[in-house]
């Protein structure tokens, strides 16, 4: 699904017929955020965004990694990210992204990561007390651009307070 159907969708969604204000339900609009520590990567988004004529979208160049752990707590919805694998120079990035996006999101982390490392990842998981629920197993179309890559099956993991 590409971004500009995604947000369609999401401007579809119902809405409260009779908000309680008590509870504070309003509704809003979509709106998506882009986080990467390469500038390159934010420049493809921002014309690829400009193309399919997306608006309310903000891009963030930082190391998410980097920042300090409250800064964004609980700051977004829902998360759906392809962090790094970390096999070769970033061992463990993958659950460094995960870690991250867990503090940052209020409902579910979508995250894609290799089927290998399914195990890892839910035994990290438990130990960090959330639940991770496999919710595809996808057969990843990625050009090996380098002589390690070999895997061609990822699994998208939903993972959630």
């Amino acid at each position: 699904m590409k971004l500009k159907e995604l947000e369609g969708r999401l401007q579809q969604v119902d809405v409260f017929e009779s908000p309680k204000l008590l509870l504070e339900q309003y509704p809003t609009r979509p709106h998506i955020a882009g986080f990467d520590i390469d500038e390159d990567a934010l420049d493809i988004f921002r014309t690829n965004a400009e193309e399919f004529e997306l608006q309310n979208v903000d891009l963030v160049q930082c190391d998410i990694c980097a920042l300090p752990s409250t800064i964004l707590e609980k700051s977004v919805d829902t998360i759906i990210m392809n962090p790094p694998f970390g096999t070769k120079h970033n061992k463990g990035m993958d659950m460094t992204f995960l870690k991250s996006a867990l503090q940052m999101a209020r409902t579910a982390v979508y995250s894609l990561h290799k089927t290998s490392t399914r195990n890892h990842v839910q035994k990290k998981a438990a130990d960090w007390k959330v639940k991770m629920e496999v919710v595809a197993e996808l057969r990843y179309d990625l050009p090996a651009s380098y002589k390690f890559h070999k895997k061609k099956s990822v699994s998208c993991l939903q993972v959630m307070d």
